[in-house]
């Protein structure tokens, strides 16, 4: 879904426009002193926004040994214009302004990426805009491997299927689909039963049992998936297309913004402090973690201004 995201965002630069829908957005949520509120954010909000397209923009033309900074810190001021439409307070203590999450800071002999891990902490920006953005609590203390978050990429399915010989996802339809349709060879994987399997969908998805069985060799179901948060099912936006992991370990509630969050944290930090190993790989093409590295830094680039546009949008209802 290749866009201008500075033309993307144009409509948001302006203080009267901004000021107003601030304002809509803080008197439904019947926050006191929405009005005055509304004002003494209207800069920030727009000041977060260029700082954040000025990150984006430099990351087109900038060497791959530095990209992934620019594209976590260009993220991480949208996510500040995004977090003053639902927190009219941020930042309301200095507790939220750190990163919210940790890594091993001193990296093993035959260290990998895509075993590397992330940990949630209790404070920081990760936490308070899961909250706040998309109602994720509970996070604290949780650890994610490089693998596992970008086994929830749908975009890296290709690499996926070219080095580990396998897909994580089942493509189930589109945005544009009326019903989604899931192989019911599901079941091997899951090591569930056909009722088991129909009521976890609907449980843990916002989708419904249609029809089909597992002589039918498939699973129909119905329902309503947004781009702004689709998880835990997964839109690939270079086609459109929805997929359903195969592992039911990567059911969960993390959404693309903060999978992507996670990702680049990491990055980052790989790139600024373990600058041998980074090196060495960009120049060596000795792993095949360059290839996931490559391919997911060109997907976050366009996909999380998009997503994080589309929340704006939603919050300012301009649908």
């Amino acid at each position: 879904m290749k866009t201008d995201i500075a033309l993307l965002y144009q409509s948001f630069q302006s203080t009267d426009v901004v000021q107003s829908n601030l304002f809509n957005c803080y008197k439904k949520k019947n926050i006191q002193q929405a009005e005055q509120k509304s004002y003494e954010n209207v800069y920030s909000f727009i000041y977060f926004i260029e700082h954040g397209l000025t990150y984006y923009q430099s990351a087109k033309t900038a060497p791959l040994s530095i990209r992934p900074v620019l594209l976590f810190y260009g993220m991480i001021q949208l996510l500040k214009a995004c977090l003053l439409t639902v927190d009219p307070l941020y930042p309301e203590t200095t507790s939220v302004l750190a990163h919210g999450v940790s890594t091993r800071k001193r990296k093993k002999q035959g260290y990998s990426f895509l075993q590397d891990e992330v940990k949630i902490q209790k404070n920081g920006l990760f936490t308070h805009f899961s909250d706040k953005m998309f109602h994720v609590k509970q996070l604290e203390g949780t650890k994610y491997t490089m693998k596992q978050l970008l086994s929830s990429v749908p975009e890296l399915e290709l690499p996926f299927r070219y080095i580990e010989k396998s897909s994580p996802f089942y493509k189930i339809g589109t945005l544009n689909s009326e019903q989604y349709e899931i192989p019911a060879t599901i079941l091997d994987h899951y090591k569930m039963t056909h009722d088991r399997f129909v009521q976890y969908v609907e449980h843990n998805t916002p989708l419904q049992f249609k029809a089909g069985s597992e002589a039918e060799k498939v699973f129909i179901f119905t329902g309503e998936i947004r781009i702004i948060n689709s998880a835990p099912l997964y839109i690939n936006f270079s086609n459109e297309s929805i997929y359903f992991p195969k592992n039911k370990q990567l059911l969960w509630e993390l959404s693309d913004t903060l999978i992507h969050y996670l990702v680049l944290y990491n990055l980052s930090m790989v790139c600024r402090y373990e600058t041998e190993w980074w090196g060495e790989l960009i120049h060596t093409f000795h792993s095949s973690d360059l290839t996931y590295i490559t391919n997911f830094l060109h997907i976050t680039e366009e996909k999380i201004p998009y997503i994080l546009y589309e929340f704006i949008k939603k919050q300012f209802d301009c649908v």
